[in-house]
């Protein structure tokens, strides 16, 4: 599995055939399912081999360029589509949506340069070698479900118990903590196929939802005084309220359904899948 992980990420910024925005974007989301299985590993690994999850955050880093910029054009394509058209017409929709455009242009500081594309083959390189004489022999499958029960609890522990009062960061807590689920969860998928690729689904979607949260929060910080899009503050927040709430309505109804199980209960659901497993073989 890391081996597979690893060579995913390097065919994404060693292909040139790829287009660089979708090279990145796929490099960026393997580096998230590299540090989602490191976190079940890492209790067995070395003290040296613990920092790869460190540095997989900064390759990551590395490729963010204008992120904020363009989670806030992210947000208004979202936004547009639910806002009342009183609110704001479609020629304030196209001026707020250039003005982004340039900011994300002059921010863009950061792409798969060839000194950058080295440098991550590079890592990638020491992390294939170094996983090569990692002491997993003696990992058993209870010491992997254990970890994914943590993960599980840690997710589970972070939705709100009033999600009408819960603040951005408070969602965006639960959100890393849903992404770091969703990819571990395809690391079961074999396991349990046709159920597990339903669990994965719905983690995305509330991946997605809360995603989309926090992209309206970028777009309102857009709008404070003296910045961007100060001019549209007021119609502006108005609508991205609106949107946030019926984000919020629906993460609430999927994480309801997707953490329903107590962790001790998940973690017997995926000890009797490897069971069932084992002995049909």
């Amino acid at each position: 599995m890391a081996r597979h992980i690893l060579a995913e990420g390097r065919t994404a910024v060693e292909d040139r055939k790829r287009v660089e925005a979708v090279a990145v974007h796929d490099f960026r989301a393997t580096m998230k399912s590299w540090r989602a299985f490191l976190r079940l590993v890492e209790p067995h690994l070395e003290e040296d081999d613990r920092r790869w999850r460190t540095e997989a955050r900064d390759l990551a880093r590395m490729l963010a360029g204008a992120r904020d910029a363009q989670a806030a054009l992210d947000a208004v394509d979202d936004v547009e589509q639910h806002a009342p058209s009183h609110r704001l017409s479609s020629q304030s929709w196209d001026t707020i949506r250039t003005k982004l455009d340039d900011l994300r242009a002059s921010a863009e500081t950061a792409s798969l340069t060839n000194a950058i594309r080295r440098r991550i083959s590079a890592a990638l390189d020491r992390a294939e070698a170094r996983i090569e004489n990692w002491p997993l022999d003696k990992l058993s499958f209870s010491d992997v479900v254990e970890a994914l029960r943590e993960d599980y609890q840690r997710a589970r522990h972070a939705i709100p118990d009033d999600w009408r009062a819960a603040s951005a960061h408070d969602l965006h807590e639960l959100r890393q903590r849903v992404v770091v689920h969703r990819y571990q969860m395809e690391l079961v998928l074999p396991l349990w196929p046709r159920l597990g690729e339903t669990w994965v689904r719905q983690a995305q979607k509330l991946r997605n939802r809360l995603g989309s949260y926090q992209d309206l929060v970028v777009l309102a910080r857009y709008a404070e005084p003296h910045q961007p899009l100060a001019r549209w503050r007021s119609r502006l927040l108005s609508v991205v309220s609106q949107r946030q709430a019926q984000h919020v309505a629906a993460a609430r109804s999927i994480a309801g359904r997707l953490f329903a199980e107590r962790p001790k209960a998940f973690r017997h659901r995926l000890e009797a899948m490897w069971d069932g497993m084992a002995a049909s073989r």
